[in-house]
């Protein structure tokens, strides 16, 4: 009798197994949304594969399933937020507007996706942690993000031929001051306004701040 009670647990199991696999997409980004955060929280060594599954609609066994390891699913959260970011930009219609209004809405855009993507920021904190060992092996991620780079090259090549931007103009060197002052206003943020007493965080000074950055770069690519 005990052992017809057991039967039916290999069913139960299998048939919870196929309700999770029913649509693959949908789990992946269940997984890839709550080991974002849990990588961005606690880095990669510090993450656990069994707290991830046990809060999304999955099991350990799949995860590895579609990722293999830790260090894939980390791997994919990496590319699938470098994704994301460039997606929305690429939807931003930059080319038709004057160069330095398009050059100051491209700053404002990183601003605002960084203030509202504190998880990116911090991912890219803990990759660099890792001296960019993972993001090395994403050749996608490295050829996608090379789409900002050119996006600022035709708003810097517009501004030039309409003698509104300095003709020695870098878009790499560009873009990374873009990415430095909008990154800082994140990452910084809690130490920065403990050690100076600013606020940092109010939408006043948010706004305030915001601006401060546009201006500062369209200065610097002046004529």
């Amino acid at each position: 009798m005990k052992h017809e009670a057991a039967e039916p647990r290999a069913p139960a199991r299998q048939a919870k197994e196929k309700t999770r696999t029913n649509d693959p997409d949908r789990t992946k980004a269940n997984i890839l949304e709550v080991a974002t955060h849990e990588f961005s929280e606690k880095g990669l060594s510090g993450a656990r594969i069994d707290e991830i599954a046990e809060r999304t609609r999955t099991s350990k066994r799949m995860i590895y399933y579609y990722f293999e390891s830790k260090e894939g699913l980390y791997r994919a959260v990496l590319e699938d937020s470098y994704r994301r970011i460039r997606n929305i930009e690429s939807t931003l219609d930059l080319e038709s507007k004057p160069p330095l209004e398009a050059l100051a809405q491209h700053v404002r855009f990183t601003f605002d996706h960084q203030l509202a993507n504190t998880d990116f920021i911090r991912l890219v904190m803990v990759e660099n942690i890792h001296h960019g060992e993972h993001i090395a092996q994403l050749s996608k991620t490295q050829q996608e993000s090379m789409g900002a780079i050119d996006t600022l090259r035709g708003i810097v090549e517009r501004g030039i031929k309409d003698g509104v931007m300095r003709k020695d103009l870098d878009p790499i060197d560009l873009h990374m001051s873009i990415s430095a002052l909008c990154f800082f206003n994140v990452a910084n943020r809690h130490t920065f306004s403990t050690i100076f007493k600013v606020d940092m965080e109010s939408p006043a000074a948010t706004a305030a701040r915001r601006e401060s950055v546009t201006e500062m770069i369209l200065r610097f690519v002046a004529a």
